[in-house]
């Protein structure tokens, strides 16, 4: 009798707990940063945001993946704050404390294909991408090629393939409107579309992409070069289209990353936005070093100069990760 109660509560523990196909992969992230701008007291405050997210990924044939990531943080998505170190960074999620859905989709082969289609995905998530500098402030991201090398979306759908010998091909589409009575690939609705092609090689590695963003295209172009003894040079342009004006816009980006000690320091330049011809444009600049404690915790400080009309923004900090 006591056994028989025993395998009824380990039974009744197994129906509760994952199956074994379901692994779970978290992070924690704290951030420490002062930011002045133009001399206003408002903008001169020690900030403490943090970011909680955790992954749950399932597979059902060995190949597939159903993905679910979960977040939270105090970061508020609008608000005077808009120049303070979080925004400037783009730290975490603007969840404003609350524990919320970031992204869920599901990704499968089909052939020599990796398919995905997803809610809150990127419609590059199957695509090549060169750049390989680990910047700070966010508008410096992805080398400056974000909307075409990195296409971002909502209700989306990605393909990618490696045709070997180096080369990698990567086709997307997304509908931002898919949850709203505009409807998705509707005229009235914003839909992106979008193509990546790469080569890489043991020391250097480049992509191309184009994108259409509903009323911009772009073409973007973006490269990592790892002489040997010597640290990684990354570096990125994109090009924009609107189609409602004749004024073609710039952005671009240059970094470098080299291992020093047992971390690695970064630092990284190039345009704070997408510029025309007959606009003056203004440059973003930061460093930072990403120090491993151990295995699970790494802390990352950081200093960075974001160009203004008037007096710049600068700031300083230091983020902690816990990754488990």
């Amino acid at each position: 009798g006591r056994v028989d109660g025993l395998e009824a509560r380990v039974n009744g523990i197994e129906a509760g707990s994952f199956t074994e196909t379901t692994t779970f992969g978290g992070v924690a992230e704290f951030l420490v940063g002062a930011s002045s701008n133009g001399g206003q007291d408002t903008e001169e405050a020690v900030m403490f945001n943090y970011h909680y997210s955790f992954d749950l990924n399932t597979s059902f044939t060995g190949d597939d993946k159903l993905n679910v990531e979960i977040s939270a943080g105090n970061q508020n998505s609008t608000g005077s704050e808009s120049k303070t170190v979080n925004k400037v960074l783009d730290f975490g999620e603007p969840s404003g404390d609350g524990l919320r859905i970031e992204d869920i989709n599901y990704t499968f082969p089909v052939g020599e294909w990796k398919l995905s289609v997803g809610e809150s995905m990127d419609a590059s998530k199957n695509w090549p991408n060169a750049c390989a500098v680990n910047n700070i402030v966010d508008a410096l991201g992805d080398c400056g090629a974000a909307n075409s090398v990195d296409l971002s979306g909502d209700i989306s759908f990605s393909a990618g393939r490696s045709f070997g010998d180096g080369w990698d091909v990567g086709l997307g589409i997304s509908a931002n409107d898919g949850e709203t009575a505009k409807g998705m690939f509707t005229k009235e609705g914003a839909d992106y579309y979008g193509a990546a092609l790469g080569y890489s090689s043991d020391n250097y590695a480049v992509t191309l992409a184009y994108s259409d963003k509903d009323s911009t295209s772009y073409w973007g172009a973006t490269a990592a070069y790892t002489p040997d003894g010597f640290p990684t040079i990354s570096g990125g342009v994109e090009f924009g289209n609107p189609e409602a004006s004749s004024n073609d816009t710039t952005q671009y980006t240059v970094g470098i990353s080299s291992d020093l000690g047992e971390g690695e320091l970064s630092a990284s330049f190039g345009t704070k936005d997408a510029y025309t011809d007959s606009q003056t444009e203004l440059f973003a600049y930061d460093v930072s070093y990403s120090y491993p404690i151990n295995d699970a915790m790494t802390i990352t400080p950081f200093v960075y100069i974001v160009e203004q009309t008037g007096d710049d923004d600068t700031g300083i900090g230091v983020i902690t990760s816990f990754k488990f």
